[in-house]
């Protein structure tokens, strides 16, 4: 394993010193010994054909099978080849994470390791994305999954993002995606956020578009992805919301939140206050009492977190000399400026 960091390490070296490429394929690969020869010759096939200079990266995202010992033969026989090996499983958005900063192409295709994605529709992403969009998603329209654990909760997990980030697509859980290497380098993404990508992006101002794509079904392996997963995106959801709408002024939620608690709790004392001053009856062992209370102090609680959010998101801009706006142009004296360079910047 160290012999492989080490061999990892060199390979990032060695990719600075190269010109960049027109097109970069990123791989997360998890136990995918059986599947990975196949690939490999589809993806030649495609690529070759396109008349475009390439390289495609291959992640092991920790697999415990020879994916690896595969990956290197490739990259070893074939100077297209990139391999990436991670000490464990860290999941895919860490897998394509690394892949992103490793690519030097101008634009990022990326995609499954499991033969499901078919190569074939790479032509049809690119030609798509040189219409002016930055992102090109695919939509695994006539899907090969089972329908009540893969197919029925990507749905429900579809529409619940579309609903939520305001950015309608029918699958974003397809990994076969064209991304302008700009858009892709430069956005924050943890834990299970890759399927979050193009909302993340948009709120950016990216521009993006869903074509259909051919899905196969599994021949060799199993999905590592079941029913489960649609619990870890509603989830992952809240935080993409957040981000997209309070990232730069947390105070909104929290102490939107807090105030409204605030004052339901305020208003229920001042009616206890009332009916024991003027009515005369005793309040002391009244639930409401205690709910009110409780309100009062959760929404003075609430807002508080809102304000020391608020103080740590002007500290994130602030130390780091970023900026919660995005300049594409100035023009003055006449001039037209173009302020791309510092947008990559402020995204770093």
């Amino acid at each position: 394993m160290e012999e492989s960091l080490k061999k990892v390490d060199t390979v990032e070296v060695n990719q600075k010193d190269k010109n960049n490429v027109e097109l970069s394929i990123v791989i997360p690969i998890y136990n995918e010994e059986e599947n990975l020869p196949i690939l490999y010759e589809k993806l030649k096939s495609v690529l070759d054909n396109l008349g475009k200079s390439y390289e495609i990266i291959l992640v092991d995202d920790g697999s415990t099978d020879r994916s690896w010992e595969i990956i290197k033969e490739f990259a070893e026989k074939d100077k297209h080849v990139v391999g990436v090996n991670f000490r464990k499983n860290f999941g895919q958005t860490a897998a394509m994470s690394a892949g992103f900063q490793m690519a030097r192409g101008d634009v990022i295709i990326t995609m499954d390791g499991d033969l499901q994605n078919d190569p074939e529709d790479i032509p049809k992403l690119l030609e798509v994305l040189n219409n002016g969009y930055d992102i090109v998603s695919g939509w695994r329209k006539d899907r090969k999954d089972t329908f009540l654990t893969r197919t029925l909760p990507s749905r429900i997990a579809n529409w619940l993002i579309s609903r939520t980030t305001g950015v309608h697509l029918h699958d974003y859980g397809c990994s076969l995606k064209a991304y302008r290497s700009e858009v892709a380098k430069r956005l924050d993404y943890y834990g299970e956020m890759h399927r979050f990508l193009p909302a993340l992006a948009k709120s950016v101002g990216a521009k993006i578009t869903e074509i259909p794509v051919k899905h196969h079904p599994r021949i060799y392996g199993k999905s590592k992805y079941g029913i489960s997963r649609t619990f870890k995106v509603i989830l992952d959801l809240f935080l993409v919301k957040f981000l997209l709408d309070y990232r730069t002024k947390p105070l909104r939620v929290f102490g939107g939140l807090g105030l409204i608690l605030f004052l339901i709790g305020f208003f229920s004392l001042i009616y206890l206050v009332f009916i024991k001053l003027f009515l005369g009856e005793d309040i002391g062992q009244r639930p409401l009492l205690i709910f009110g209370t409780l309100l009062v102090l959760s929404g003075i609680q609430l807002i508080s977190t809102g304000i020391v959010a608020e103080l740590i998101t002007r500290t994130y801009y602030e130390a780091q000399e970023k900026r919660p706006y995005i300049i594409k142009e100035i023009i003055s004296d006449g001039k037209l400026e173009n302020k791309e360079k510092e947008y990559i910047k402020n995204f770093q």
